[in-house]
């Protein structure tokens, strides 16, 4: 019995060692477990969520004292008492995941070793036997060292325990077990093997014959029964090979970016899963470092769950030089234990991970396409400048109907004044944005693409457009821009077509349309039409001048040309303010 006593004892204290160590090694991913265990699917003990890193941390320290006691004997009686409650509350916490199938991983071992519910109540079973067996047989539990040894290793283990806990909240885990490990690549964590099970299901389709109930089981194909059909439930037979990623996308408004991103070479990504509570002191570093990986010619993006209305406020408001797009909040959790942490990214595999308190650690090279005078200073007043160049004027072709009258009420006016209201509004701002661009170009020349980056070096592009009068004083400027690669050719084409249809002469690359009261949609009259499309793939158009005036005025649109004497009888007709040309 002596030697049985000294084998449990062995078996629990290494075990609750080992428990605690694992989860104090990711005490946030433990807290995340405990959110899970506290919402209102699982126990409905919301209220404890918001201290659920304490209780992670409080739990996983009382867990490997309680070990450490245990094995050099230390205060036995309340030691094996303690053990008792903690694997007792525990094994009713395994048992209800698993006879309600509420949390389909424990994490009583973290991601070192995942079990699911009936696994971790098997092991709670099993160890719950084990402390009764210590406890009726605590006599033969006799101390390692003396009372001042004992007490000492059992502080010292409490300090340890703290200092390490605290480490690795402010750094990241010391060992990292998730998929998203340096060294693992995103992309093959996604794929399936060929010939990996598959999962199987089967239908229980309820009929009523001759007024009994019965259940018919299928593989899918609706039985031939002679009864009246009930309902039917799927029910999951056996499950099939899960990858180690998954539930992975990058997205921004409706497009999905993830293959793009996970193909990129040199991709520095800031992870920050919920801006609502991230450290926001974390972000002087973030911006630091990530200006200086632009400069040495990185791309950075954030990944992020909040909405793009906040992020792409958070962005203005921090001055960050990249954008947020849309990931899932239990992903970004999973890749790093920080809010904000940095991820650095070769062709989808992860070089680096870091919290925000060692952001200085990120390791960056200087790389063929640097832009070592990029000007964050005049690419965040430009970014902000774009900002106010769209505020109203995305509100200027709303239709009326709900979405209407919603940005009239929000803006405190009456929809039948919302038109008038909102023009008024952006010609104000127009006019600011236009004194800083005018003193910017005169000053510093266009702030293109080796100076501001993209897409700020369009900034000043959208303000000279939107102001057409200033269109002939910079002409010169934007085209020069455009043939030095300082701004893409295109929009340079764009300007160019409407100084020409403003001072009524053909356009050349059939970039702008119009619609006038006496003239159905159309696009202005173009200088040697037939070359048109040669000449507006030279400019970096992906679209002909038939499927450009579909994007312009509908999918019913049909391309056509017509005389310039057409178009500029139409618009000497136009009836003042009720139309504008469309670019």
């Amino acid at each position: 019995m002596k030697l049985l006593t000294h084998i449990a004892r062995f078996i629990v204290g290494a075990l609750f060692i080992f428990s605690g160590f694992i989860k104090l090694n990711d005490p946030l991913g433990f807290s995340y477990k405990l959110q899970e265990y506290f919402s209102a699917e699982v126990l409905g003990l919301e209220f404890l969520s918001p201290y659920a890193l304490l209780i992670a941390i409080i739990l996983v320290v009382v867990e490997v004292l309680l070990g450490i006691a245990l094995l050099v004997g230390y205060r036995k009686k309340i030691t094996l008492w303690l053990l008792f409650a903690m694997i007792a509350f525990f094994t009713f916490l395994t048992f209800y995941s698993a006879y309600f199938n509420k949390v389909t991983d424990c994490g009583c071992f973290g991601d070192a070793i995942p079990l699911v519910p009936w696994e971790s109540f098997a092991k709670d079973v099993i160890l719950l036997v084990l402390i009764l067996f210590l406890m009726f047989n605590q006599k033969y539990i006799l101390p390692l060292f003396g009372k001042l040894i004992n007490t000492s290793i059992v502080f010292v283990s409490f300090l340890a325990c703290m200092f390490f806990g605290m480490h690795v909240l402010e750094h990241l885990p010391w060992l990292d077990f998730r998929a998203y490990k340096v060294g693992s690549n995103i992309a093959e964590g996604m794929k399936i093997p060929e010939g990996a099970p598959e999962a199987t299901f089967e239908y229980q389709w309820k009929f009523n014959i001759d007024g009994k109930e019965e259940v018919i089981t299928t593989e899918g194909g609706y039985p031939q029964v002679d009864g009246e059909f009930i309902s039917y439930e799927v029910v999951q037979t056996a499950e099939g090979y899960e990858p180690p990623v998954h539930d992975f996308t990058i997205e921004r408004g409706e497009e999905n970016y993830t293959t793009e991103f996970l193909e990129k070479e040199n991709l520095v990504v800031i992870v920050a899963y919920n801006l609502t509570n991230t450290e926001r002191e974390g972000y002087y570093n973030i911006r630091t470092i990530a200006e200086d990986a632009i400069r040495k010619g990185y791309n950075v993006i954030g990944l992020s769950s909040s909405s793009q209305d906040v992020t792409d406020e958070f962005v203005q408001d921090f001055k960050l030089p990249f954008k947020f797009y849309f990931t899932d909040e239990t992903v970004l959790k999973t890749i790093v234990r920080a809010n904000p942490g940095i991820v650095s990214l070769h062709k989808g595999t992860i070089l680096q991970k870091l919290h925000y308190n060692d952001a200085k650690d990120l390791r960056l090279q200087t790389l063929e396409n640097s832009k070592p005078n990029l000007d964050f200073t005049l690419k965040y007043e430009l970014d902000s400048i774009a900002i106010l160049d769209q505020k109203y004027r995305r509100m200027m072709y709303l239709q009326d109907g709900e979405e209407k009258n919603a940005e009239a009420k929000k803006l405190g006016v009456a929809p039948e004044e919302f038109q008038n209201f909102i023009w008024k509004q952006q010609e104000l701002l127009d006019s600011i944005n236009l004194e800083r661009i005018e003193y910017t170009l005169k000053t510093k020349g266009y702030p293109g693409k080796s100076i501001v980056g993209e897409p700020t070096n369009t900034a000043a592009w959208y303000v000279i457009q939107h102001n057409p009068d200033k269109i002939p004083m910079y002409i010169d400027t934007i085209k020069k821009a455009g043939k030095d690669g300082e701004l893409p050719y295109r929009l340079v084409a764009m300007m160019e077509d409407r100084l020409l249809m403003g001072n009524g002469e053909p356009q050349i690359y059939g970039t702008q349309g119009a619609t006038y009261p006496n003239i159905a949609d159309f696009i202005w009259p173009i200088a040697d039409p037939q070359d048109v499309n040669e000449r507006r793939a030279a400019a970096g158009f992906p679209q002909t001048i038939e499927q450009y005036g579909k994007d312009l005025f509908g999918q019913e649109f049909e391309y056509k040309e017509i005389t310039l004497d057409e178009a500029l009888a139409a618009k000497q007709q136009m009836l003042e303010g009720k139309a504008a040309p469309i670019d």
